[in-house]
This record gives structure tokens, C-alpha cells and sequence, in this order.
């Protein structure tokens, strides 16, 4: 499926445990209400995906950053989850900061991993070099997270593969610590595909890594979210919501296809699920939307917001 493939290809690592394991609490997600009682605040936020699909094959959507701030702006999110691409950019720490103030939005986070492999030792330092540039400028635009996606072989890695993938995270780990962003480990199909060979295999070196699962990605590789989120709802720290038809088709907005969310809702809620949500639309190639695409952000939002209760 090449829109898919396109799609996640888009895979960039991040993650958090300094020193082998340490990982920063599922904070940035919580407010106290006039009880002094903990009241769960899942933030909803939007990935700019559906943006950057319009600009292959390195995704840099710089172009059409001021659409994706008013879009999600209008819709009422909570953040702008960017890619780690816009962040190359000699002046991307001053155009981005400027829309978010124009906006009223701010950048929540930005996922990581595209056209690496971090189970290929080969590519260390070029991807150490890369997280030392775009981790600072996240934190110097005051964002609070940051999704690795670890990169695909074109087939199961072996341990001593694993071995360095893990090696690697913890570093980048710990620069996430250093800049008070917090790292999840974000799946595409691959990391899950196997009976979770990637993930549990990068879980077995770093037992306590936050994860920020695509609810989507697990059901077209076979995993169901709900299994997922019974097993791992602890180390949960954020979600990538898309949705699809009975068939597979990407629908045009949340609340359209025939995912279980109720079901996710509910097992969430037992999970006590307290991280942060980024609502992630995606067309099928030839996609025409019928709707504005800000007002596909409002229906996704409201949806969530009604689903889940956040």
C-alpha cells in the first residue's frame, strides 16, 4: 500500500530513560480542580501529516505551516505536534514561535524518525547529530513531547540490532531529559507486526520506556488496541487517533469508520490514561476531502472529546 508506506515512512526516533530505564512520569496531563482533587486533562492535539503528505519525499511542509496553526487553531486544539523536518530549517525556531503566538496555539510536541534506522549502528552518528539540533529547538519553542518511530529493516532485526537501536534511544533519551521534553516510543505497523517483535524487543532493553501508541497502526498490523492498551496502560504517555472504514479506507475524519472507539475509550479509562492525544488525519492517495480541512479537525476534535470524555 503505498500511501501507507509513504505515509509512516516519515518514522523518527525519540524516547526516554536515562541510564538504561529512567523515564520522566506521565506529566504536562493532569490539573487540580477547586477540591484539590487530581482530575485527568487529556490535551487533544493534531499531527501534521495530512499537510506534509502534500510535499514528498523529505515531508517538509514549511510552506503551508501558517494553514496547519489557523486550521488547529480553529478547531480548538491544544497543540500542533510537528515533524522533526520543519525543524531543520536555519529559521524555523523564529517562524514557528511567530505562528503559534499569531495563533493562540502552541507547538506540543513533534514525532521523529524519518529515513533512519536506528538498528543500523552505521547511521549513530548521523542520527545523534540530528537530535542534538532538532531536540533543542523543540524545547526553545516550549513543546513537551516528542515520538520516536525507530525505523524498519525490511524485515525482523536481529538482537545485536536491538542491541543498537536500544543503545541509541537511551542516549536520545537523555537529551530529551536534559531539555524537559518528554520521549515516547511511537509504533507504525512494523514495530508491532510479529507478534510485537520490534517493540517487545526494544521493551526487554529499556523496560520502562513511555510509549505513544498509533491506535491505528496497531489494527493494520493485526494488534488489537484494546489488548495493547491492557498490557502496556502504564507506560502510556500519548496516542496518534486516526480512523478507517470496515474495509481499511482512511476516513476523511474521526468518527466516520468503524473503529471500536468505545472500546478504547473504556479501557483507557481502566488504564487511568493521563497522557496526551493527537488526532492524525490521513487520505488515501487520489483523496479528495469533501470538507474544509479545519472543519475535519473540528469534527475529529469534538468526536474524541465526546468518545473519551476529555
Amino acid at each position: 500500500m503505498k500511501s501507507e508506506y509513504n505515509r509512516r515512512k516519515f518514522i523518527k526516533n525519540t524516547a526516554k530513560a536515562s541510564l538504561g530505564g529512567i523515564v520522566l512520569p506521565s506529566m504536562f496531563s493532569s490539573k487540580i480542580d477547586s477540591n484539590n482533587d487530581l482530575v485527568a486533562n487529556v490535551a487533544i492535539c493534531g499531527h501534521l501529516w495530512v499537510y506534509a503528505s502534500k510535499f514528498p519525499p523529505n515531508w517538509d511542509c514549511t510552506p503551508n505551516l501558517e494553514q496547519v496553526f489557523a486550521d488547529m487553531a480553529y478547531a480548538g486544539l491544544y497543540g500542533v505536534e510537528l515533524m522533526e523536518v520543519v525543524l531543520r530549517r536555519d529559521d524555523a525556531v523564529k517562524r514557528i514561535a511567530a505562528l503559534s503566538d499569531t495563533y493562540g496555539i502552541k507547538v506540543s510536541g513533534s514525532s521523529y524518525g524519518v529515513g533512519f534506522q536506528m538498528a543500523d549502528k552505521g547511521q549513530h552518528q548521523k542520527i545523534w547529530e540530528d537530535i542534538q539540533l532538532v531536540v533543542p529547538r523543540l524545547a526553545a519553542l516550549n513543546a513537551e513531547t516528542f515520538g520516536i518511530s525507530v525505523g524498519h529493516l525490511g524485515r525482523m532485526k536481529t538482537e545485536s540490532e536491538l542491541d543498537a537501536q536500544a543503545e541509541l534511544l537511551k542516549r536520545i533519551f537523555t537529551i530529551c531529559e536534559d531539555n524537559g521534553i518528554q520521549p515516547n516510543l511511537h509504533n507504525h505497523t512494523y514495530e508491532v507486526e510479529n507478534d510485537l517483535h520490534d517493540l517487545k524487543g526494544t521493551l526487554q532493553r529499556i523496560p520502562n520506556a513511555n510509549l505513544g501508541p498509533d491506535l491505528n497502526w496497531l489494527i493494520r498490523a493485526g494488534v488489537d488496541p484494546v489488548d495493547f492498551i491492557n498490557t502496556y496502560g502504564s507506560q502510556l504517555v500519548y496516542l496518534h487517533i486516526r480512523d478507517q472504514y470496515a474495509d481499511g479506507t482512511w476516513t476523511e475524519y474521526v468518527g466516520q469508520g468503524a473503529t471500536d472507539f468505545k472500546a478504547i475509550s473504556e479501557a483507557l479509562q481502566a488504564a487511568d490514561f493521563m497522557g496526551k492525544a493527537a488526532i492524525e488525519l490521513a487520505f488515501p492517495d487520489g483523496f479528495e476531502p469533501k470538507n474544509a480541512l479545519k472543519e475535519d479537525w473540528k469534527k475529529s476534535k469534538v468526536f474524541v472529546q465526546e468518545t473519551f470524555g476529555w
